[in-house]
């Protein structure tokens, strides 16, 4: 996996935000029968707990989650979730091991679920078991391969389950390694795909940030990309991806309060934020003012955190900074 393309973040992002789904897309038989009204819950920390000392492989994802059943009982089942991004000759032996230790801790069934997210065709582990003197042991567990939704491309466009979505920005980042130009437009298919789709704003926002962590650009095709963004906003009116600009206040305002934290100062994290308003505002409404400059800069932390919020929606400079 090419460090540029190495993409566990927005994997993990997505499998949390749309836990439902992603069990709907890649286990469908499973997610019959899990009784989804009655809800689920992430169980990270006690799966750190259990595997501390397995660090097997290049995983994506590595979740545990507690679902009930359609049954009608009132048990609960262990989902264990392994995205896996490389094949490895341990990985059904990690997986029976997981498994064994989570059965341990809760005495309750265990459903050990993989999706395989490698190039290699072949690689396909589904079971670990051995035999010794007439004692057997056995897990098989299902899996789901990435590469074989790559013949499916047509279904993945027209199905609305945003894992079709995610699942063609893998494939298309895997298909375009050596070729940036295509990238662009497949990347471009995808977020206009997006608008179509009928999704919430956040929604549109979350899977926007998946699909654009993988399928990453180089500076100048990054910037073709977002004015075709800008545009496409403004004809649907819908201003969404565009309401939060990606690199000034991920980046500008990340950086801003963590140089503030390390260094213990107030005047840190404001600086950041600063910075982080001030490219919002100059994305939305062009050049700023020496006034509005000015102001920024003599703002506390508390007026800059308020017009950082106003900015995301206001219609002009103004609206940002009313009293």
């Amino acid at each position: 996996m090419d460090s540029s393309d190495d993409y566990d973040s927005p994997w993990k992002e997505a499998v949390e935000s749309y836990f439902p789904e992603f069990i709907e897309f890649y286990f469908p038989e499973a997610s019959q029968q899990i009784d989804w009204v009655r809800g689920y819950q992430f169980l990270d920390q006690e799966l750190r707990a259990v595997v501390q000392d397995a660090e097997l492989g290049k995983r994506f994802v590595d979740k545990l989650a507690k679902v009930a059943l359609c049954d009608g009982s009132e048990r609960w089942v262990y989902v264990h979730l392994e995205v896996q991004g490389s094949a490895q000759a341990e990985f059904a032996e990690r997986m029976f091991v997981y498994h064994y230790r989570l059965f341990d801790r809760y005495r309750q069934p265990v459903a050990s679920l993989a999706l395989l997210a490698d190039t290699t065709a072949s690689w396909r582990p589904s079971q670990f078991g051995y035999q010794a003197l007439g004692c057997s042991i056995e897990l098989n567990f299902p899996t789901a391969k990435l590469l074989d939704y790559a013949t499916q491309q047509d279904q993945l466009y027209q199905n609305p389950n945003p894992f079709a979505l995610v699942t063609l920005a893998h494939l298309l980042t895997q298909a375009t390694r050596q070729d940036m130009n295509a990238r662009f437009a497949a990347k471009w298919k995808l977020v206009q795909l997006l608008y179509q789709r009928g999704w919430d704003k956040q929604q549109v926002i979350d899977l926007f940030s998946v699909l654009d962590w993988m399928m990453r650009l180089p500076e100048q095709l990054k910037r073709s990309l977002w004015h075709n963004i800008e545009v496409l906003e403004e004809q649907e009116k819908m201003r969404y991806v565009t309401s939060v600009e990606q690199i000034g206040i991920e980046k500008g305002l990340l950086q801003g309060l963590m140089q503030g934290r390390l260094e213990g100062e107030q005047s840190g994290i404001a600086k950041g934020e600063a910075y982080a308003l001030r490219r919002l505002l100059q994305k939305r409404f062009g050049p700023l003012s020496d006034d509005v400059l000015a102001r920024l800069q003599a703002a506390s932390i508390d007026e800059l955190e308020l017009w950082l919020d106003r900015a995301l929606d206001a219609d002009s400079l103004a609206g940002v900074f009313a009293q």
